[in-house]
């Protein structure tokens, strides 16, 4: 995108103002709130921000009671979706607020617009609870329809709301008659605000339990249960299906092989040298110090860092020295698609090393700016997107 039509100079805003956008065409929000609300923060002020998002809300919030209240259950629905997605835009900067010890309880105001709006929703949505590790995994299952159906698994990156996985395939696939499954894996939301869970690079001892869980469902055709994922989860759907072989397709988007260049692009030649000579307290430091008081390095730091329950940047980079699907992407058995926007800023160049890695049936498909859909996760593109990855999904599962 060329700077004329840009809305921030701050990387994190802008992109987060494109999904915002891109989500008025599922009904999370409306491009007149979404650019009053823009024109309200001051680019790379966190906290201007967030009361911005949260203003923003709060509005739709008592929209929606109101309008539930009236008999209106439409209009609150699609008003509780707005309320969600924007309190969780809000959520995204709240660790460099003054709203930071009300983490929780903002998060909880979040989860509870969507579980509003679920209750409302045309079809059945339950929330459920999938066994894991001694504890359980909270999700959502929305139903697409009576009877035995394919199942489409939707997981999320590491720090989106439950309501942009509608954007991510729920949505799409509810209406072609496949139910479709959330979930709040380690490091991410209920798991990781209530239950303190972290992230794993091992991700199919996550997946193979929810696998066990909807196999044992009578509504769901086991054989044709597929697993997709975007932002992190491009890596994490992946791993997830070199080791869970019940899965009948997958589909990332974009390919991730390795987690860390996305934090190693970053770091300048010294701190590099530092970290690769395993000089943990002198890295750690010499990092703290760069950063000094430039308060927005130090929240974008900590809001990428929470989910991985360190607080030490050496340590989370020498955990992510395991994130790497180079040595296990041939074992995965089932159909797998890869989206490749152009502009991808996290990991560029790595939808095409995943497909190159993959053994068996692949597809690889090209977003581009000349059609609006070029940035990591296509932004402003959803429903092209779903689209597309539910036509693969429907002539891999024959459905079509």
């Amino acid at each position: 995108m060329s700077s004329s039509q840009r809305f921030f100079k701050n990387e994190t805003f802008e992109f987060l103002t494109l999904i915002a956008l891109g989500s008025t065409a599922f009904r999370l929000a409306e491009v007149g709130e979404v650019l009053a609300t823009v024109t309200a923060v001051k680019d790379g002020d966190h906290q201007s921000w967030f009361d911005a998002w949260m203003a923003s809300g709060e509005r739709a919030e008592k929209l929606a009671r109101e309008a539930e209240a009236g008999g209106h259950l439409q209009t609150a629905r699609d008003a509780y979706l707005r309320a969600a997605m924007y309190i969780g835009t809000a959520f995204f900067t709240i660790l460099a607020t003054t709203r930071a010890g009300d983490k929780i309880a903002v998060w909880r105001r979040h989860r509870a617009n969507a579980e509003a709006a679920f209750r409302l929703w045309p079809t059945p949505v339950d929330k459920v609870a999938i066994p894991y590790e001694g504890t359980a995994l909270e999700g959502y299952f929305f139903s697409g329809g009576e009877g035995r159906r394919p199942l489409l698994i939707v997981n999320n990156g590491s720090d989106g709301t439950v309501v942009e996985l509608l954007t991510f395939g729920v949505d799409e696939a509810v209406r072609r008659g496949y139910h479709a499954l959330t979930f709040d894996g380690p490091g991410q939301g209920q798991a990781l605000y209530v239950q303190g869970l972290t992230f794993r690079h091992d991700w199919e001892r996550v997946i193979s339990p929810i696998v066990d869980w909807a196999v044992a469902r009578t509504d769901v055709d086991a054989s044709k249960i597929a697993l997709s994922g975007w932002s992190q989860a491009g890596y994490w759907v992946p791993r997830a299906a070199a080791f869970e072989h019940r899965l009948a397709a997958a589909a990332v988007d974009p390919g991730v092989v390795k987690v860390n260049t996305s934090w190693l692009m970053h770091f300048p030649a010294e701190l590099l040298q530092l970290y690769r000579a395993g000089q943990r307290e002198e890295f750690d430091g010499a990092l703290e110090a760069a950063i000094g008081d430039d308060t927005t390095l130090a929240a974008e730091g900590a809001k990428r860092m929470e989910p991985y329950g360190t607080e030490s940047t050496f340590d989370l980079l020498s955990e992510l020295e395991k994130w790497d699907l180079t040595d296990v992407a041939a074992n995965i058995a089932c159909p797998m698609l890869i989206t490749d926007p152009e502009g991808e800023q996290f990991w560029p160049g790595q939808s095409r090393q995943l497909y190159d890695l993959l053994p068996g049936s692949k597809t690889l498909i090209r977003f581009t700016a000349a059609e609006g859909a070029n940035w990591h996760c296509e932004p402003m593109v959803p429903v092209l997107r779903s689209h597309r990855v539910l036509d693969w999904l429907d002539a891999t599962l024959g459905r079509c």
